[in-house]
């Protein structure tokens, strides 16, 4: 079995055949496809059991909800493949993408592919581009060379952390024993960095082979109460840093990775979900602030906007006097840069004065 391609189902009913279709349907046959069904309340469950009737390389598994972390990991027991491909279940992959990735993995020795990502807005039709997933820059960084994090700098967090744009050795994951976090979304934060700090040959493959589906049942476009548990996942991002050493070399980046996205998902999570979203967020920030030698450890890195965000959020007892403290932070720097603007024509004639 070369690839076995993992898919978590919750609530697919729409997309599964679609989906599934341009994987059986490409060039490199000798796959299997995992799905583990989420708890589904839709007939998810009974489309699979009717595909794997007709196609014996679909295997079925179900569970009680428990989200698609978990899903991902009970997949990845039942594995057989040289090479594991992690899917969601309404998105599309491209065809020959598959045997694409196995050639140039088999090739090249490699423990995982990065590739890139295109957007389908379900609601347009249209296809479009983002910065996330089209990855130009680290592109232009390694070029065609083969790499591991220790080649990347501050440009570890350019790359993508999302498994369905990754083609990963099996052995390798095997090795590295990484997880996605279970019962949490943006779980997959863990099992990249994790994975990504344990490889040694690393490629990134210039093509987009993944079609993601943009929706409002979407897990990261709802804005619901889930979007709590990045305060979480973040707190574990920077524990897989420190269990592999490198959280002093990335010290700067991840305060203002974990603070600057602590605040953008505040500001992305519905009204109604605000004032406990920011009593967590307050929560997990007064326990760094009250552990003296940590918080000295990583004080020469609160600068600026992760300062501010920081600061604010201790200074604040609840959602609405935080956000508008931070709306009026941003409307300096707004006004800032715009005094700066209105300078730049009396600098240039200053200047050009000068040099006649």
């Amino acid at each position: 079995m070369k690839v076995s391609v993992i898919i978590p189902v919750y609530n697919a009913a729409d997309y599964l055949k679609e989906s599934l279709d341009g994987i059986l349907n490409q060039s490199l046959s000798d796959i299997e496809v995992i799905c583990v069904d989420d708890g589904s309340k839709d007939n998810s469950l009974e489309i699979l059991n009717e595909i794997a009737a007709s196609d014996s390389r679909v295997k079925v598994y179900h569970q009680e909800n428990r989200g698609g972390g978990a899903a991902r990991n009970v997949a990845l027991t039942h594995a057989s493949g040289e090479y594991i491909y992690f899917m969601d279940a309404d998105d599309k992959l491209k065809d020959g993408a598959l045997e694409e990735c196995y050639e140039i993995a088999e090739a090249k020795n490699l423990h995982f592919i990065i590739f890139q990502a295109i957007n389908y807005a379900e609601d347009t039709g249209e296809y479009f581009e983002s910065r996330d997933y089209s990855m130009y820059e680290l592109s232009e960084f390694v070029g065609d060379s083969v790499f591991s994090y220790k080649d990347l700098g501050d440009m570890v967090f350019k790359m993508s952390v999302t498994p369905w744009c990754k083609f990963y050795n099996h052995e390798f994951v095997k090795a590295s024993k990484a997880q996605f976090a279970e019962g949490l979304i943006f779980h997959d934060n863990i099992f990249f960095y994790d994975s990504l700090f344990y490889a040694k040959r690393i490629y990134f493959l210039n093509k987009f082979l993944y079609i993601r589906r943009r929706h409002s049942a979407s897990s990261t476009g709802a804005g619901d109460e889930r979007y709590i548990n990045y305060i979480t996942i973040s707190d574990m991002i920077w524990q897989i840093f420190f269990k592999h050493g490198v959280f002093d070399e990335y010290k700067e980046m991840l305060c203002t990775k974990k603070f600057g996205s602590m605040n953008y998902w505040f500001k992305n999570i519905q009204e109604e979900y605000k004032g406990q979203y920011f009593a967590e967020m307050k929560k997990d920030l007064e326990r760094i602030a009250s552990d003296d030698e940590f918080f000295h450890y990583i004080a020469d890195d609160l600068v600026d906007w992760p300062k501010v965000i920081f600061e604010s959020c201790l200074e604040c007892e609840t959602a609405e006097e935080y956000e508008l403290m931070i709306k009026n932070y941003e409307l300096e720097i707004d006004n800032r840069h715009l005094k700066e603007l209105i300078n730049w024509p009396v600098r240039d004639l200053v200047f050009s004065k000068i040099k006649r």
